[in-house]
């Protein structure tokens, strides 16, 4: 799976990736996938946020992404045809223990998994997180981790604070399965929200803020060993 992420950024033939690997790949272009999950939350909100930061992505760096998206279920195989996955929504998600289990097994193939708290998913998502590898601690990045300078520089060492929620600080939290981040959990920060800019009233600021910031985690997420 691996070589399918590095071929989409650096565009090489499409003859060196394996058949199985690029069998959801049309053409010279992936796709990222956005989660359909249970439990009422509202996973399809801000639909124009994955949409626009794409967009800004193609636009600042040279990665081959389409400027669409598909929607996926975790208990499907389709996860596999995705390098990156992206959860967000307000309230209550509900996984089983066999979409748990397919989604470990697609973040060990290589695929990773971006979650946004977008107010009041937290006290859902984070048992499940914890689940899905109970051997790995879900640990805030160090303010020098690359994510935060790879492309744009976030000199504090965060992600950016969007909306205020319940005014704490901006966190990122990840997990590492084998030296290698696989989730990607940002709380009381809400990105995709400053990418929904058409959606939502945010100051330019802060909106390009976010876009910077889905620059940086996009390109880590491709390129990082």
């Amino acid at each position: 799976m691996k070589y399918l992420f590095l071929t989409a950024i650096f565009i090489l033939p499409l003859a060196l990736i394996p058949v199985a690997e690029a069998q959801a790949q049309d053409d010279d272009e992936f796709k990222i996938a956005r989660v359909q999950y249970r439990g009422g939350g509202d996973w399809y909100s801000s639909p124009t946020a994955l949409t626009n930061m794409l967009r800004f992505v193609k636009e600042q760096v040279p990665i081959s992404v389409s400027e669409q998206y598909d929607d996926v279920q975790l208990g499907s195989r389709d996860i596999f045809n995705y390098p990156f996955l992206f959860i967000t929504g307000h309230g209550n998600i509900s996984i089983n223990e066999a979409e748990m289990e397919n989604l470990r097994r697609y973040l060990e193939s290589g695929g990773f998994l971006y979650v946004d708290d977008d107010y009041g998913l937290d006290q859902y998502i984070r048992p499940y997180l914890e689940r899905i590898f109970p051997d790995e601690d879900l640990i805030e990045l160090p303010a020098d981790h690359p994510i935060y300078t790879n492309v744009y520089n976030f000199p504090n060492g965060r992600p950016p604070k969007v909306h205020e929620h319940d005014n704490q600080p901006p966190q990122a939290f990840g997990i590492f399965h084998e030296g290698r981040m696989v989730v990607l959990y940002t709380y009381e920060s809400n990105p995709s929200d400053g990418w929904a800019y058409d959606e939502h009233d945010n100051p330019q600021s802060i909106t390009d803020a976010a876009l910077r910031f889905g620059v940086n985690l996009l390109v880590y997420a491709l390129i990082s060993p």
